[in-house]
């Protein structure tokens, strides 16, 4: 099985315009550019609001449990069901849960996490 990981790190504005600028200044040109699957938060408050233990222990009984139900990852981390649906609607919104809702029977929301490991990045 090959290991996916997703890179999590701490960008001002102004570098995510400069880079954004430069890929764009590429694609104009005819290059190829490669794909990134990161996610960028402008500094370390920001990144600490959206990555908390509890959070961070969401995504992680998601990818080792796979509940087949917000409710029942509610139940495995013994938390309140609307306090884990705020947070997963958190994480969905940076990129770091995929929320399925489910076709049969009674429609429920499948929460699943499409990666191995966090790689965490901050520049000194």
């Amino acid at each position: 099985m090959k290991i996916k990981n997703i890179k999590i790190g701490i960008r001002t504005r102004k570098e995510a315009f400069e880079e954004a600028k430069e890929v764009m200044e590429r694609l104009a040109r005819g290059e190829r550019v490669k794909r990134k699957k990161a996610i960028y938060f402008e500094n370390l408050d920001a990144m600490r609001k959206v990555l908390t233990e509890k959070r961070l222990e969401l995504l992680h009984v998601i990818k080792e449990d796979r509940p087949s139900s917000i409710y029942r990852l509610a139940k495995l981390v013994g938390r309140d069901v609307n306090n884990v649906i705020e947070d997963l609607h958190c994480l969905e919104k940076v990129g770091l849960v995929e929320l399925k809702k489910s076709g049969k029977g009674r429609k429920k929301t499948i929460p699943s996490v499409n990666y191995d490991k966090i790689h965490l990045e901050i520049a000194v």
